[in-house]
């Protein structure tokens, strides 16, 4: 039977049935539906926190980068009861800081001593397999992070890529991304981005 009589078969089969484009789960439905999603679209906060902190906060990755930049800095005080383990420092914002802070600094700065910093947003660069197993199927995607403002250009090295595995269900109206909590066999997308493993 030639190709074309195929194809017209195939389109009257689908209209018969009333076929939406969301009944086939293609790489670019996976990306639509991946790249649209609220989870995966969630602005990423980096919480920065001054005054007395505790070693182990002053020597993380992420504050070692903004003291490098010269944007924070510390002094070695005595711990308050809270903190168990010494040494403690007084973290300060310095005027660098303040300027590349401005847009949170004035907004928290005289009522808590924690700031919230968006600073990065997910970029899906694509989907890499779908194993389809009849109603569900898990898809492979690759994606990074892109920062929003400096901070998160400093926090954020651009070129580490990621690897995650998500879930999808078929529904009576179509394929659906699992975005909340997992079935027996798939993983949400929440799920997915928390388990991300960078691309080797």
């Amino acid at each position: 039977m030639p190709r074309s009589q195929v194809a017209i078969i195939f389109v009257l089969l689908c209209l018969t049935v009333a076929c939406s484009p969301r009944d086939f789960l293609t790489r670019r439905l996976a990306t639509d539906l991946i790249a649209g999603s609220d989870t995966f679209k969630t602005t990423q906060q980096f919480w920065l926190r001054t005054g007395v902190i505790s070693n182990k906060d002053y020597t993380s990755p992420e504050y070692v980068t903004l003291r490098r930049r010269g944007w924070i800095t510390g002094n070695g005080v005595s711990c308050p009861p809270e903190i168990a383990f010494p040494p403690c420092w007084d973290m300060v914002i310095t005027p660098l800081g303040v300027d590349a802070l401005r847009d949170w600094v004035s907004a928290t700065a005289a009522s808590s001593q924690y700031m919230s910093v968006p600073v990065a947003q997910r970029e899906l660069l694509a989907v890499t397999g779908i194993h389809k197993d009849g109603s569900q199927a898990d898809v492979d995607f690759h994606w990074r992070w892109a920062a929003v403002n400096e901070v998160g250009a400093a926090l954020y090295a651009r070129n580490t890529e990621y690897d995650s595995t998500v879930g999808f269900i078929h529904y009576d109206d179509g394929w659906r991304l699992i975005e909340g909590g997992p079935t027996k066999a798939n993983p949400s997308l929440s799920e997915a981005l928390k388990n991300a493993a960078p691309v080797q």
